[in-house]
């Protein structure tokens, strides 16, 4: 496990909490649609319906609750908002020391889902850009490269030059963020935090990480 030279994380719920962004991300859609719209109390019936877990068309139950008449260019104009906000988000504790404890001796890099401008807008809120030697945007190479693809962990061994023994990826989904580490030779760690969306998921083997951790402090045990 000390082979490790480059440390490569996932960024949603792992780094920080996404349900901060979701948060950050209905309180732009509420400022706007009131100021346009005169539309109100969109953010508490969002995040009511968040919490109750709901996550598709999100926006239309919204405005359905709220008893208002739409067409789906609303609709598309209300995910642009969301997706192209500002966010207002923090990392966790765990992280920013994960970040600062590392960087000093080994690689870091970061490989994230999402849409390009969303993402590149959380690690500018995040103000992390500078402490990672390489950040893969999946985006980049289009939707079908998005994780569980192996594209952007060979992109990240192309940019850091190192063998796949030399990797550890850390990240929280077992269903996108392992399967093409592993293959690549790479150890990988899954954190299951108590407010991560997929934190209590249980996977199959093959799929999930070969081991669990609880809190970033815990990457001393590993390299």
């Amino acid at each position: 496990m000390n082979n490790t030279k480059v440390l490569v994380f996932d960024l949603d719920d792992t780094l920080f909490p996404e349900h901060e962004f979701v948060l950050s991300g209905f309180q732009a859609v509420n400022d706007w649609v009131q100021s346009k719209y005169a539309i109100f109390n969109f953010f508490d019936v969002a995040w009511k319906l968040f919490e109750e877990g709901r996550r598709d068309k999100i926006f239309d139950l919204t405005l359905d609750a709220l008893e208002i008449k739409y067409e789906p260019s609303l609709i598309q104009e209300l995910v642009q908002v969301y997706r192209g906000h500002k966010p207002t988000i923090c990392l966790y504790q765990d992280a920013q020391w994960a970040i600062d404890y590392f960087k000093v001796e080994k690689q870091l890099g970061l490989i994230t889902n999402g849409f390009l401008k969303t993402q590149q807008n959380k690690v500018k809120a995040l103000r992390i850009e500078s402490s990672f030697n390489e950040i893969v945007y999946c985006d980049v190479y289009g939707y079908k490269n998005w994780k569980p693809s192996p594209v952007p962990y060979k992109k990240m061994m192309e940019f850091t030059g190192c063998e796949g023994v030399e990797y550890m990826y850390i990240g929280d989904h077992p269903y996108k963020d392992f399967v093409a580490a592993k293959n690549l030779g790479w150890l990988t760690l899954r954190i299951c935090r108590k407010d991560g969306e997929y934190g209590n998921i249980i996977a199959e083997e093959n799929h999930d990480a070969h081991f669990k951790i609880r809190s970033l402090y815990e990457l001393k045990d590993f390299c």
